[in-house]
């Protein structure tokens, strides 16, 4: 048990480092090229700090435990959205005035909706799985190209700032993107051998761990990188961090461990997991659009509600484990 909590810990100290090693390096090459900075910010930056995500539910399906797989991607998701969103919206209130984060809320809820859809028969499959890769291609596609015609507005310019503060020679970078890649693959493993042992000392299933465990363990980028936005009144910034890393979730992260090996899916994870992020999900549409010409926010009491629900969603799930 000891040597378990000793790997998943080892994994996650790696697993975070390795991962702002590899968006640094991914956002220095990307601007060596001459990608548009709201483009880099969306899907390099979206793609780094969901990298301990999609490298810990792919490693899970090729060891052959899928609960880790689904329960890492959609618990990431909640804990996203409640806690990050909720403990963020505490140190400052998050105002949506980008029409970026605007148009991205309603794609992210449809692909929650697609994704409980895909689940609710009890598995992914292959075609499932190469659905959620071809979709999300799709929108990567169209950001590409929404990010060319599009004028500047102030997400953008906050997006550019961070990037400069971030700039570095290409060869560092380089180098920061390779080093990362390998310790990303290498933590993984860790994390997914040590919570798996874990699991079955405790007795309990390997789809609670990753919803709790892995899921709180490979959202700590998202987490730090979204109070640090906060702190410095880059609101969005901290929004657009949880809208991408769900996104790459929902989509990437399920839709490359359904390809590496299809996989059943428990019944609990449609009626109790996907449920509450689902409500999550379209609560922060909700609050985040904006209607009958309110602008979207979410404020201290949102954010406090957020968290409680949290900590409720994890309180039962240690109950019933």
């Amino acid at each position: 048990m000891i040597t378990a909590i000793a790997l998943v810990i080892a994994g996650l100290i790696i697993l975070v480092w390795s991962a702002d090693r590899f968006v640094d390096g991914a956002s220095g090459i990307a601007a060596y090229l001459g990608m548009p900075p709201l483009l880099i910010g969306m899907i390099i930056v979206g793609f780094g700090t969901s990298a301990p995500e999609m490298f810990v539910s792919a490693m899970s399906a090729v060891k052959g435990n899928p609960g880790i797989a689904i329960g890492n991607a959609y618990g990431s998701n909640i804990t996203n959205i409640a806690l990050i969103l909720g403990i963020t919206s505490l140190i400052a209130p998050i105002k949506v005035k980008s029409a970026v984060l605007r148009r991205e809320l309603p794609i992210l809820t449809a692909a929650t909706l697609l994704a409980a859809w895909q689940i609710h028969d009890g598995e992914i499959t292959r075609i499932e799985a190469a659905m959620l890769l071809t979709v999300f291609a799709c929108l990567i596609a169209w950001s590409v190209w929404q990010s060319i015609n599009r004028k500047p507005d102030e997400f953008s310019a906050e997006v550019e700032d961070m990037l400069k503060e971030k700039s570095r020679p290409f060869g560092r970078s380089l180098f920061s993107l390779s080093a990362g890649l390998v310790l990303l693959i290498a933590s993984s493993h860790l994390l997914v051998t040590g919570a798996v042992k874990i699991a079955t000392s405790l007795g309990v299933s390997d789809l609670v761990i990753g919803l709790t465990v892995v899921a709180i363990g490979t959202s700590l980028p998202e987490l730090a990188s979204s109070i640090a936005a906060a702190r410095k009144g880059e609101h969005e910034i901290a929004l657009g961090n949880v809208i991408g890393s769900n996104l790459f979730n929902t989509m990437a992260v399920v839709g490359i461990a359904g390809s590496v090996r299809p996989f059943r899916v428990s019944p609990e994870v449609f009626t109790r997991d996907m449920s509450v992020m689902l409500v999550l999900t379209i609560s922060l549409f909700l609050t985040g659009w904006g209607f009958k010409g309110r602008q979207g926010r979410i404020n201290r009491f949102e954010g406090g509600g957020l968290v409680l629900i949290y900590a409720a969603y994890t309180a039962m799930l240690l109950i019933t484990a």
